[in-house]
């Protein structure tokens, strides 16, 4: 196989730009999610909830922007528009509806384990197509997403 300037092979190049796009698109849809539930949440302490979800949100973009600029690195295109998003989410709608903290953890918790998951499925996938660099870039968010579903999920207990 020929190995491009990265030092990557093509394959390595195209899963790993396909995985970052399609996790980005994913997240931003997750991050979309919890601003929904920050600007919406009443109830059974308020301020820690909303605190809550503007730090998870800070940290989830933190890693999405190193994804996008991965992308660039490779010499793809990262794609972030709200139409893309739309499109190429597999996240769960979130629904409008809801108002109670509770209600409001719930469904993010339902789209932090989901986005978790396929996570660690891109860590696979990018590690097993040789490009290690963003297998470990999908290992760092993977291990941000979960101590954040765990601070999530403990306001359920």
């Amino acid at each position: 196989m020929p190995v491009n300037v990265k030092g990557l092979t093509d394959n390595a190049r195209k899963t790993a730009v396909s995985e970052l796009n399609a996790r980005l698109a994913d997240g931003l849809a997750l991050g979309m999610a919890i601003k929904q539930a920050h600007w919406n949440v009443k109830g059974t302490n308020f301020i820690a909830v909303h605190e809550l979800l503007d730090k998870v949100h800070e940290n989830l973009l933190g890693h999405l922007d190193v994804m996008a600029e991965r992308v660039q690195v490779l010499d793809g295109v990262a794609l972030g528009t709200a139409e893309i998003v739309a499109k190429e989410s597999t996240l769960a709608a979130y629904p409008t509806d809801k108002t109670k903290s509770e209600d409001h953890i719930r469904e993010i918790c339902a789209r932090m384990r989901d986005h978790g998951e396929k996570l660690r499925a891109a860590i696979d996938s990018t590690d097993e197509a040789g490009d290690a660099d963003t297998a470990d870039i999908f290992t760092a968010a993977s291990r941000t997403a979960d101590k954040d579903l765990w601070f999530m999920e403990s306001h359920l207990e």
